[in-house]
């Protein structure tokens, strides 16, 4: 039995990637008290070969030949003129690299990076045939997890292995570790009654959700190359570093950070509508002739709100109304990042 197979047997609705049909996560506190979301929206890519390491790290944002076994790392992959490809997340899995993104993209941003191989020793596969990733979170998620994982990763960013898969720790949210659980569809099909039994099933968005409210952002096909990485705060959440040698669009991201103070940054929001979505543009009042930010992820938060990442001018979250569309659309309310906005070096 496939993964959607088992899925479908338990109740969900898969269509173009996103599993719905479970418990809509404001129906209950389920993201506060303990969810478990199956991540259906995810792709993994393999590289193995004796020069994987090194490929990989001219091409990201981020250091790739000093990532330690346990942690977990984000990097962007951008195009000369530094503008984002994808947000990506990745680690170790013996000698080979294991990167996560939007399965929808992963077509795409694979055959790039394919393309650069050239006489590297170093393949890359799609392995999505292989895993299963789950997302757990809230208060109760540490206590369903110890029977597979009795030592849990201690902090973000890093990650625990053992004969039930890896076992990723991420940005907290409410207050609570959020964890993704990679591991064979088998083993997947046997842990989901026990940890059904102890957490709120949700659909995939909730797990979308909580990484609004931790402030990661992730670049969709909508809008991609629209931001250069400081724009989205990515080299606040450790997703950039300026100390490692040449990438594509490196010498744009280092210009940003240096050549001033940056007047662009991305905020966490709630919106008074439901249907908002990526690349929607947002308006101040103070101008309504033109837009001031774009929103960057969005997903439903209540039955009549949604929460969402919206990158903008820096000017226009100090005064005004901002509002979704045009200077009469549904109106938005910032909320506070859960770190801090200050321009950094690494």
């Amino acid at each position: 039995m496939t993964w959607d197979d088992y899925l479908s047997s338990q109740g969900a609705v898969i269509e173009n990637l996103d599993t719905t049909g479970f418990a809509a996560h404001w129906q209950s506190n389920a993201l506060q008290a303990g969810f478990m979301a199956p991540l259906t929206d995810l792709g993994l890519i393999r590289l193995t070969g004796d020069d994987a390491t090194s490929f990989l790290h001219n091409q990201l944002s981020n250091d790739v030949e000093h990532l330690g076994d346990s942690e977990v790392r984000r990097a962007a992959y951008c195009t000369p003129k530094g503008r984002m490809l994808a947000s990506l997340l990745y680690w170790k899995d013996g000698q080979d690299i294991i990167l996560q993104l939007p399965k929808a993209l992963q077509p795409g941003i694979q055959k790039r990076l394919q393309m650069y191989v050239l006489r590297a020793k170093a393949k890359l596969f799609d392995i999505n045939a292989e895993y299963v990733i789950l997302g757990l979170g809230g208060h109760a998620a540490a206590t369903a997890l110890v029977e597979w994982f009795p030592e849990l990763p201690a902090r973000p960013d890093t990650n625990v292995q053992n004969q039930h898969g890896k076992l990723l720790r991420l940005a907290d949210a409410n207050g609570a570790p959020r964890y993704q659980w990679i591991t064979g569809i088998e083993s997947a099909q046997q842990a989901w009654s026990k940890l059904s039994a102890q957490l709120q099933v949700v659909n995939t968005s909730a797990w979308r959700v909580t990484e609004i409210q931790a402030g990661i952002p992730v670049i969709l096909a909508s809008t991609q190359e629209q931001f250069v990485p400081q724009m989205v705060n990515f080299e606040l959440i450790g997703g950039v570093n300026f100390k490692k040698g040449c990438y594509p669009g490196q010498e744009i991201v280092a210009r940003s950070q240096y050549l001033g103070k940056l007047k662009r940054r991305m905020s966490v929001v709630l919106i008074q509508a439901v249907d908002v979505s990526a690349a929607m543009e947002v308006f101040n009042s103070n101008d309504a002739t033109q837009p001031c930010g774009m929103i960057v992820n969005a997903e439903q938060y209540s039955e009549t709100t949604s929460i969402a990442l919206i990158e903008m001018k820096l000017a226009d979250q100090e005064s005004g109304q901002l509002s979704l569309g045009s200077a009469s659309g549904a109106a938005i309310e910032l909320l506070p990042l859960p770190y801090a906005i200050t321009d950094i070096t690494q």
